[in-house]
């Protein structure tokens, strides 16, 4: 099992990075968020590593950092979702971004990754709600209001009118989340306007 990989960066692409070490070039599939960190082509680069071995190949899949290595372990244990479908939820949502829409139930945000249906986004949350707290994500505490806020109906009411408008459902959850307490429907959805920036 290979763990990570420091070498000199030989190429970018859309989908992977080429990194040599040793005189053997190493192609990582990585998400769009691990790419966007590489620095340019001929610098040393460290990557963090998952090696998938199937019948018929070997891939490796890189990361920036251990907490999206640690969730994209978790997305692989996903019934339906394999290690490309997870790579493309990495890359459409970062670790605390996928947090935020496993605890706001928010299918439709991870439905947006390419090649994850409806049914594969609500078996990512149904396998997940209890899983992420684990993982250490910056926007934990904002994860854990979320997670609570459908005690309260006027959180909910809020939350139903923002998704009404177009937000996301986690965005939505998110704003209402930092809310002060025993404000109004009308007040909530007020201050989430202000926050998200209308």
């Amino acid at each position: 099992m290979i763990y990570s990989l420091k070498g000199t960066l030989v190429t970018a692409d859309v989908h992977f990075a080429v990194i040599e070490v040793g005189g053997i070039g190493f192609k990582c599939f990585c998400s769009t968020r691990t790419l966007a960190q590489l620095p340019q082509a001929g610098k040393e680069v460290f990557l963090l590593t998952y090696m998938n071995v199937r019948e018929d190949a070997i891939e490796l899949y890189g990361f920036c950092d251990k907490t999206e290595l640690d969730c994209y372990k978790l997305l692989i244990d996903v019934k339906g979702i394999g290690p490309k479908a997870a790579m493309s939820i990495l890359s459409t949502l970062t670790p605390d971004r996928l947090a935020l829409a496993v605890a706001s139930k928010d299918f439709k945000a991870i439905q947006a990754a390419p090649g994850i249906g409806r049914k594969g986004a609500e078996m990512v949350i149904l396998e997940l709600k209890d899983k992420l707290g684990a993982l250490d994500i910056e926007s934990g505490e904002i994860v854990e209001e979320v997670a609570d806020v459908s005690v309260s109906a006027s959180k909910k009411d809020a939350i139903d009118a923002l998704v009404s408008l177009g937000y996301s459902q986690s965005d939505a959850a998110k704003a209402i989340a930092k809310a002060g307490k025993g404000l109004s429907t009308e007040d909530l959805i007020k201050y989430a306007l202000t926050h998200l920036g209308i």
